[in-house]
């Protein structure tokens, strides 16, 4: 079967793999279209501590079942909440396994979605709605993430919300934050191209500078905003987020940061907002992201690249150079 490998660091290939066989309670599914995430991009770079080559990569993929399951026939199209968790340390027995204690995911801890064929655990295989794409079915993963970010934060429809990057979670939140009933979502992004990309989709944007502070606190009237949301993961944004915040607001952190942040809590105190992280989603953000996807057509949008399999190397390349790539992802239909 075609499969796309990490083989070494920033080295990936097209080869040629033996098709997986399904254990008991695991099933095999013909993959149709696989995205790139950050964490690929991470285990492209040799800095992801549990990732090892060889390795097929992609937790966020959708397929046609090869076999029937409980509930769905065989043929069914369908995608993966690529979660593995333990089912028994307690975050797991009191309902948390999104953040189980030793968590792994389908295409880090093992072989994943880049591939012709892969194997998931039926109970993690999500029925796609009528009118969803193949495609856009490999998406439900991201806006699971930003699904899971919004119920976090407790977000209430009319509040407004500014968000920190225009990635691939960036841009999908604030089409998410929409679909919750924000009243305005404002988008700070650096770079350019996907500036442009933010603004296309009919976001309020404003590039990222060394005057962003004061554009910030000039359009909130001087107030801030009820939600923050950081999807950047940036010192210089972690610098602002106590500036940019409304008083008894939220801060949301929904990117990983790859270097401990410094924070000024000093002016949390004072102004008393407060702070919640994120970790991926539960199971049922995943199902609500599913029926988002066949609500929202905006979604699509942000893939802007669709390559086959034997472009592997071109995928990741646009992803780490200067382009203006928001979401690249395999078909291999």
């Amino acid at each position: 079967m075609k499969a796309i490998v990490f083989t070494g660091v920033k080295n990936v290939e097209f080869q040629q793999r033996e098709k997986p066989v399904a254990p008991e309670g695991w099933a095999l599914i013909r993959v149709s279209h696989a995205g790139i995430c950050g964490s690929d991009l991470t285990i492209f770079l040799g800095a992801h501590p549990r990732a090892k080559a060889p390795l097929i990569m992609g937790h966020e993929f959708s397929g046609y079942l090869e076999q029937d399951i409980p509930g769905m026939p065989k043929g069914t199209l369908v995608t993966v909440d690529p979660l593995l968790s333990c089912g028994h340390c307690t975050p797991c027995r009191e309902g948390n396994s999104h953040v189980c204690q030793t968590l792994g995911l389908l295409g880090i801890d093992c072989d994943g979605g880049m591939a012709e064929y892969a194997i998931a655990p039926i109970p993690m295989i999500v029925k796609v709605p009528d009118g969803v794409s193949p495609k856009l079915a490999a998406f439900v993963e991201p806006i699971a993430v930003t699904v899971h970010a919004v119920r976090m934060a407790q977000f209430n429809p009319g509040d407004n919300a500014l968000v920190f990057g225009a990635g691939t979670i960036g841009l999908a939140l604030a089409i998410t934050l929409r679909r919750f009933g924000a009243s305005n979502v404002t988008i700070c992004e650096p770079n350019p191209l996907r500036v442009k990309m933010a603004e296309s989709l009919g976001f309020h944007t404003l590039q990222s500078d060394d005057t962003l502070l004061d554009r910030l606190m000039q359009e909130s009237g001087g107030e801030g905003y009820d939600f923050v949301f950081d999807c950047a993961g940036h010192q210089s944004v972690a610098d602002i987020l106590p500036d940019v915040v409304k008083i008894r607001g939220k801060i949301e952190i929904v990117a990983g940061y790859k270097k401990p942040p410094m924070m000024n809590y000093q002016k949390g105190m004072f102004r008393e907002f407060s702070i919640q992280f994120t970790r991926v989603y539960t199971f049922k953000d995943f199902k609500i992201a599913a029926g988002l996807a066949a609500k929202e057509p905006l979604y699509e949008k942000l893939i802007n690249y669709e390559l086959p399999a034997e472009e592997a190397k071109r995928g990741f390349e646009l992803l780490t150079t200067p382009t203006d790539a928001v979401k690249v992802m395999y078909s291999f239909d």
